[in-house]
């Protein structure tokens, strides 16, 4: 069992950068592939980013590509979320997971995904 904790999130202006953090319980984190989703009110939640159990690959949704940056330090169990120029359009309830089952990267479906974090809310002003 992995436990995950989100912390970083805010209300920030339109331009502006937000990190994210998920913090990991357990010995095993190292060997999960990770990833981040977003829920905004009123929408279904929806993949964000993917980085593989090495940090070696990474896979972004066309929404922001280029603006954001998944990445993970294992020695510290924790996974991040590095979010510049931000958008209106990003404020939603931010969400880590991990795949323990080991499936195929990218993976952006969230049923591949066997645990969650409580979510972090984002809010980008305009």
């Amino acid at each position: 069992q992995v436990q995950l904790v989100e912390s970083g999130g805010g209300l920030v202006q339109a331009g502006g950068s937000l990190r994210l953090s998920c913090a990991a319980s357990g010995r095993t984190f190292g060997s999960y592939s990770m990833g981040w989703f977003r829920q905004a009110p009123g929408k279904e939640r929806e993949f964000v980013a993917a980085i593989t159990w090495s940090g070696g690959s990474t896979y972004y949704a066309d929404s922001v590509k280029g603006r954001f940056t998944i990445s993970r330090d294992n020695a510290k169990n924790t996974l991040y979320l590095q979010m510049n120029s931000l958008k209106p359009e990003d404020t939603a309830v931010y969400y880590c997971a991990a795949d323990r089952r080991g499936t195929p990267f990218p993976i952006t479906s969230m049923t591949s995904y066997d645990y969650w974090g409580q979510g972090t809310q984002v809010t980008v002003s305009s």
